[in-house]
Parts: C-alpha cells; structure tokens; sequence
C-alpha cells in the first residue's frame, strides 16, 4: 500500500515557544479544520522546566467546544468558573465543556514546582453538535484506572472517548468519537479499525508505520475512509488515533471561541471585553486578554 492509497492529506505542525516548552499544533490546519469533531490538535512539550517555575495558563474563556486534556507526564491543575478545582496526572483525563461560555485556567501544580516541573501530553478541542452549543457548562475529570486499557503482544491501547476494540470509554461524548492513546514496544502491532467516518492518527514519539508506511513525528496523518489497517513498531513508539463522526456544518475557530456561527464569535469577544464572563474562584486576579492577532484563526 502506498502513502495515496492510505492517507487523505497528511498535516505538519505549527510549532509555538511558549516560555520555557513548546506547542505543536496541526489542527486547525489551513489544508482541514476537522477529523470528525476534533478541531484542535496540540501536543505540549515534553518539556522539564527549572526549578521554582511552572506552567501558568491564565484565566481564559471558551464556548461551543469540549476541551479534552490528556498527559504522558508531569501534572496540571484546572480551576474553572465553576468552581472545579481538580489535578489532572499522567493517564487520566479531563473534560471540560464550554457549552454557552466558562473560563478556566492551569497551572503546575505547587508540589512539582519545587523539584521542576515536567510537561508533556496532548490538548485537543472537540466541536459540539449545533443542539449542544449553548448547553450549560460541565467539567468531568476520569482517572487513569478507570479508563478501559486492552493489550495485544507487545503493545497496549488506553481509550480515552468512544468505542475501540471491543471496550467503551466512560468518558462523556456528544457526537460519535474515537480517541486513543497506544503505546507500542519494539515489536508491537495494534489493528486500526475502519469504522469511524473519519479518522488520523499521530506519532507522539519514538518510531511506527502504518501498514509498512513510515509515519514521521508530530504529523497528523488524516486515514482514507473505509480502510482497515495496521499500527507497527519495531523500536518502540506512542500514537495518538482520534476521529468520529463527519460534521456535516463547519466550525469558525477564534482564538478560544469555536461555534457554528461567526456572530456567536463576536458576541463572546464583546463580552470577554467586557467582563461579562464569570470569574475563577481562587484565580480571579489575573486573566489573558484578548488579543488583536490570535494564533487560532480558521474560517471555512
């Protein structure tokens, strides 16, 4: 099989220093905005910061998205405007959705400040069903046990969303979603089933190929749909798979707002300006202001 049978487009990242570790962002792409509701795809780090700093992710507002949190190390605190306090660790997930507008910020914990804190996983933004835009906001926070693993020789799949290989994820999902975590030692193959209408999968680190195909690190690569394939390595190495369900209306991203529809996007911005959004508890003394040029922009 060859790279035009297997791939429907294949995405480099946009990479971002953001004082002391990096952001690697292919989504939203100028080349597709979607794999099913995922529209932001960043992997953050790995980095190790010096001692006594920290990660420190201001007060920010969302609307009309999920933000989906998952770490390979290090840890993160999450307060958010409803007043959720909660650490997310390495193998957990946190999903937090914005629903008609929260705010939120994360920052390293206190306790790994004093030793450096360590920063690495992956940040994703899933769009929400037009009926589900303005819902009220909601936070989840699933622990790593909790999330269904299934090994084969020499690999093993964690599911974060959806319904992978036989087991089911409890983590809330609004629209069809598939995403996982899989962790292949020298050696290892994991099936890529053909179900989802859309599907990619992305090379964290280490080495793999798809069906005899190299896959390049931090490169989303976007799956034909209909193909059943097969993830191998043979030095070792960690892939992402997400997708789901095709979203049949286009998403308009802004900085951090998301929705269906552009004058929802200048609503939030008059109202982030404003003050309108509620407040952090425990974070409301500082906040990240809107800015004249964002690093997000995606208008289809």
């Amino acid at each position: 099989m060859t790279n035009d049978d297997l791939f429907l487009q294949t995405i480099t990242p946009v990479s971002h220093d953001l004082g002391g570790f990096k952001v690697h962002r292919t989504l939203p792409n100028k080349q597709r905005t979607m794999v099913g509701p995922f529209l932001f795809f960043d992997q953050m780090g790995p980095a190790q910061l010096a001692i006594g700093n920290g990660i420190d992710v201001r007060p920010h507002p969302h609307i009309n998205l999920a933000t989906v949190t998952y770490l390979y190390a290090g840890g993160l605190d999450h307060r958010d405007s409803l007043g959720t306090c909660a650490t997310i660790a390495p193998g957990a997930v946190n999903l937090m959705t914005a629903g008609h507008g929260i705010v939120h910020s994360e920052r390293s914990p206190v306790s790994e400040r004093a030793t450096g804190p360590q920063l690495s996983g992956i940040q994703t933004w899933i769009a929400l069903p037009e009926k589900d835009e303005e819902m009220d906001p909601a936070f989840e926070h699933v622990e790593k046990a909790a999330l269904p693993t299934v090994e084969t020789s020499n690999a093993r799949a964690r599911v974060i969303m959806g319904d992978l290989w036989g087991v089911s994820a409890p983590t809330t999902t609004y629209a069809s979603t598939i995403y996982a975590d899989i962790v292949l030692d020298a050696g290892g193959a994991v099936p890529i089933d053909a179900g989802a209408d859309e599907r990619a999968v992305y090379l964290s680190m280490g080495e793999a190929t798809l069906d005899g195909i190299p896959l390049e690190p931090m490169v989303l690569y976007v799956l034909k749909p209909g193909i059943a394939t097969s993830l191998r390595s043979a030095t070792g190495g960690r892939v992402m798979l997400c997708g789901g369900e095709a979203f049949a209306t286009p998403r308009h991203v802004w900085w951090n707002f998301v929705s269906s529809s552009r004058d929802r996007i200048n609503e939030a911005k008059r109202a982030w300006k404003a003050g309108a959004f509620p407040k952090v508890p425990g974070d409301d003394q500082e906040w990240i202001p809107i800015p004249e040029i964002p690093l997000t922009v995606s208008y289809p």
